[in-house]
């Protein structure tokens, strides 16, 4: 078994003034070597966007976007004709960036802030039609049990959004004094976890909130909570 673990203080930051942006991995202007990606998995990025602010019309391409809201509401706006879509908490959003799309993203209050998760992950196919989709998953359906919200294009997996890559991302939330024992779906896969709240045991290793681990070469690993704790998978190709 190989483990890295990436604390919550350990990540790169920049404050944009009207963005406040954590970089699980190397971005933009934060490059750790160490830290370049996990697998297929290239950018997690936990943000804080002011109200009525966000991100301007912009490019991407060969990439495929998940965006998970976690407070307030994001409005999405598209070359694929999405003229801003709202994506609320427990919802989330795919983008294939395939051969070329722009889009636009803000915080859709006057008030409050918007806090999510943004995940790019490499895809095993390039030069695909663009595509978009969003998906609401509902609470109860990660309560001490694994819920998946993103999966391979390939599989025939019900209830889940496709992506472009033989990923695996879901959540849990787990009550305290709660075992889970997650499983891999391949040898050839890692897991890479974010600890969205609370604190927890892997491998002996206590994780706090936005506390990160990735795990490789094994079938299996357990988790016990010592607080009620959300966390998020996310399971990529290592080559």
């Amino acid at each position: 078994m190989k483990t890295v673990i990436h604390k919550a203080e350990s990540r790169g930051f920049a404050n944009h003034g009207w963005l406040q942006a954590n970089h699980s991995f190397s971005f933009a202007s934060y490059f750790d070597k160490e830290k370049v990606q996990f697998g297929a998995l290239r950018v997690l990025n936990d943000d804080v966007i002011a109200p009525k602010m966000g991100f301007g019309t912009h490019p991407h391409n060969n990439m495929e976007i998940i965006t998970i809201p976690l407070t307030g509401v994001l409005k999405h706006r598209d070359s694929m004709h999405n003229e801003w879509q709202a994506v609320l908490p427990g919802e989330v959003q795919i983008m294939s960036a395939g051969t070329g799309v722009e889009h636009s993203e803000i915080n859709g209050s006057n008030t409050e802030h918007l806090r999510l998760f943004q995940i790019w992950v490499i895809p095993d196919k390039e030069q695909v039609t663009p595509r978009y989709d969003q998906k609401n998953f509902d609470d109860e359906g990660r309560k001490n049990k694994l819920q998946t919200l993103v999966s391979s294009i390939d599989e025939t997996q019900e209830g889940s959004l496709k992506i472009h890559q033989d990923a695996l991302i879901s959540r849990i939330d787990l009550d305290n004094g709660e075992t889970f024992e997650y499983q891999l779906k391949s040898k050839n896969h890692g897991v890479y976890i974010m600890t969205i709240f609370g604190k927890h045991l892997i491998i002996e290793n206590e994780l706090n909130t936005r506390d990160a681990m990735g795990i490789s070469g094994t079938s299996s690993f357990k988790i016990e909570t010592k607080e009620d704790s959300g966390l998020l998978f996310i399971e990529v190709p290592l080559t």
